[in-house]
C-alpha cells in the first residue's frame, strides 16, 4: 500500500511516498509497527500521527487497500 510523507518523514524514508505490503484487517497500530520496523529512524522522533482520509486516525482504525495514507511528524516552527 501506498504510504505519503512529509517534513522530517519524507527526509527518513527518502521520497514522498513509500511502499508497505498490505495485510487484510491491516489497523493503523500494525501500518505504525511495519512502518518502525522498515524505517527505524522513526523512533527517534517525539510523536508521529497517521491520517487516514484526510483525518487523523486512532491505532485501532482499519485500514483499507483504497485509503489515502499520510504520515504526520511531528510539527514545529512558530
Amino acid at each position: 500500500m501506498k504510504v505519503l510523507t512529509f517534513g522530517i518523514a519524507k527526509d527518513i524514508v527518502g521520497g514522498a511516498e513509500m511502499e508497505l505490503p498490505y495485510e487484510e484487517g491491516m489497523t493503523v497500530l500494525i501500518l505504525k509497527k511495519a512502518v518502525l520496523s522498515a524505517y527505524p529512524q522513526f523512533e527517534k522522533l517525539n510523536s508521529l500521527a497517521i491520517a487516514v482520509n484526510n483525518e487523523y486516525a486512532n491505532d485501532d482504525l482499519i485500514i483499507t487497500p483504497q485509503d489515502e495514507v499520510v504520515l504526520i511528524p511531528p510539527v514545529s516552527g512558530g
